[in-house]
């Protein structure tokens, strides 16, 4: 009877580590697609080609998020639905940050119209897979985007970087002060 028992324990081992194998690669398989897009901000947003999705902390929260560039033809009526912030880090630097006027300004170019960033704040082991908040970055107009470290006040945190498409090739780091998203314009970018 105890032979029996003690052959027990190793095979409940085995498959436990299986079932938990099984349930690690459920999550590392998440496809990050304009159907995912869709289902998190709405129909008006969709991934812009060639620009990779970003996992860093940029909350400083411990856990992964997630940064995307898109392009977002209304934010403002898919907000209340799919619980996202619209936020304008960019018009708020300047002055005057309301989304509700600011998404209503034209941009210089057709092909800077609806670039946005979106940005969601994961919570707990699932990360950024269960949404603590989310929000669409409006009227940032840039070529690249990148997220890297970055000083503030002695401290280091988590940034997203963009290149700018002003004629200038300014760079510009947007980051989390913790309660919003921050603009800080970097200077010009070095290469021609």
């Amino acid at each position: 009877m105890s032979c029996r028992r003690f052959a027990l324990v190793p095979i409940s081992i085995f498959f436990l580590c299986l079932i938990s194998l099984a349930q690690g690669t459920k999550s590392r398989d998440f496809k990050i697609d304009n159907d995912f897009v869709q289902k998190q901000f709405g129909s008006s947003c969709k991934l812009i080609e060639g620009e990779q999705p970003m996992i860093a902390d940029m909350n400083g929260d411990g856990t992964e998020d997630l940064v995307l560039a898109a392009r977002c033809t209304n934010p403002m009526t898919d907000q209340s639905e799919h619980e996202f912030t619209v936020l304008d880090p960019y018009y708020t630097f300047y002055g005057y940050g309301n989304p509700k006027i600011t998404t209503g300004f034209v941009a210089d170019t057709p092909e800077t119209k609806g670039i946005v960033v979106l940005v969601i704040h994961g919570q707990g082991a699932e990360t950024w897979h269960n949404p603590k908040e989310k929000f669409v970055l409006v009227n940032l107009s840039f070529r690249q985007i990148s997220v890297k470290k970055m000083m503030l006040k002695k401290k280091r945190i988590m940034a997203i970087y963009t290149q700018e498409t002003d004629g200038n090739q300014s760079v510009a780091a947007i980051f989390w002060d913790g309660k919003k998203y921050r603009y800080e314009p970097m200077g010009s970018s070095l290469t021609e």
